[in-house]
C-alpha cells in the first residue's frame, strides 16, 4: 500500500467523523515553490473556497472567500458563473442564496471605491432543441471519456435528457468559464457535501479528462483543507486516491 492510499483512508475515516463539522475560513497560507509544479492558477484556487462554502450554505464565510477571491483579481463573471453552476449540484436555493451574496458584495465594494473587473458575459449561442441533445450528449463524452450509458439511465430515462441537454448542453455550453475552471468548482462543492463520494470520484475523472493533474488536484484537496473544512479535503484526497492508485 503506497503512502498516498494509505493517507488517504486515514483522510476517508477522519472525513466521515467530521461530516457534521461547520466550516470556518481560514487565511490561506504560501505554500514553497517545490510545492508549485504543477500549480493551480491563483483565480482557479480561488473558486475552491468560493463554490465549497456556497454548497453548504455558508453565506458569512462565502462573504469572506467572495472578498479574498475578487481582490486576488477573480471577475465577477467568474464568481458569477460558479454560483450559477452551483445549482446543478446543490440545488436552487444554495445557488440563490450565494448569488444575492455576490451581489451584495460587489455592491458594497463599489461603494467603497473598489472596482472589480466585469469578466464577460457567453458569447456562444447555446443550440435548442435535438441540436442541444446533440450537443449536450457530445459535451458529456467528452467529458466522461465515453458516451454514458447504464441501468440507471434506463430505469430513468428522464434524468438522462435532463443531464444531456440541461448540465451538459446550456451549461457546458456556456463558455464564459473554462471546463477546467467548472470542474474545480465541481470537484469543492461535490467535496464539501457528504454522501456524494460516487459523484466526486467521477469528476475527479472529468476534471483529469480535461487537463486538471493528479498535483493540481492534490491541490484542490490542501485549499479546502486549510480555507474551509479539514473534512472537505479529506474526502477530495481520498476521492482522488480511488481514482488514481498507483500515484
Amino acid at each position: 500500500m503506497n503512502n498516498m492510499t494509505r493517507g488517504a483512508i486515514s483522510a476517508l475515516a477522519m472525513a466521515s467523523a467530521l461530516c457534521q463539522a461547520a466550516p470556518a475560513i481560514k487565511e490561506p497560507k504560501k505554500m514553497n515553490t517545490a510545492e508549485q509544479a504543477p500549480t493551480l492558477s491563483v483565480s482557479q484556487q480561488a473558486i475552491v473556497p468560493i463554490a465549497a462554502f456556497a454548497a453548504v450554505g455558508d453565506i458569512a464565510n462565502l462573504n469572506k472567500a467572495l472578498e479574498h477571491g475578487l481582490d486576488a483579481g477573480m471577475t465577477v463573471s467568474d464568481a458569477r458563473e460558479v454560483l450559477v453552476q452551483l445549482y446543478a449540484y446543490a440545488g436552487f436555493p444554495r445557488s440563490l442564496n450565494a448569488l444575492g451574496e455576490l451581489m451584495k458584495v460587489v455592491e458594497q465594494r463599489r461603494a467603497r471605491g473598489v472596482v472589480d473587473a466585469p469578466g464577460r458575459a457567453p458569447v456562444r449561442p447555446i443550440p435548442t432543441g435535438d441540436a442541444l441533445l446533440a450537443a449536450g450528449s457530445a459535451n458529456q463524452a467528452k467529458l466522461v471519456g465515453a458516451p454514458v450509458r447504464g441501468p440507471l439511465f434506463d430505469f430513468a430515462p428522464a434524468i438522462d435528457e435532463y443531464l444531456k441537454t440541461h448540465l451538459f448542453g446550456d451549461i457546458f455550453e456556456r463558455d464564459n468559464l473554462d471546463w477546467q475552471g467548472r470542474e474545480v468548482a465541481t470537484v469543492s462543492i461535490l467535496a464539501a457535501l457528504c454522501g456524494v463520494e460516487s459523484q466526486l470520484q467521477s469528476h475527479v475523472r472529468i476534471s483529469m479528462n480535461v487537463g486538471i493533474s493528479v498535483g493540481q488536484l492534490r491541490q484542490v484537496a490542501d485549499v479546502l483543507a486549510r480555507q474551509v473544512d479539514a473534512a472537505a479535503g479529506a474526502r477530495a484526497l481520498a476521492a482522488l486516491a480511488t481514482v488514481t492508485p498507483a500515484h
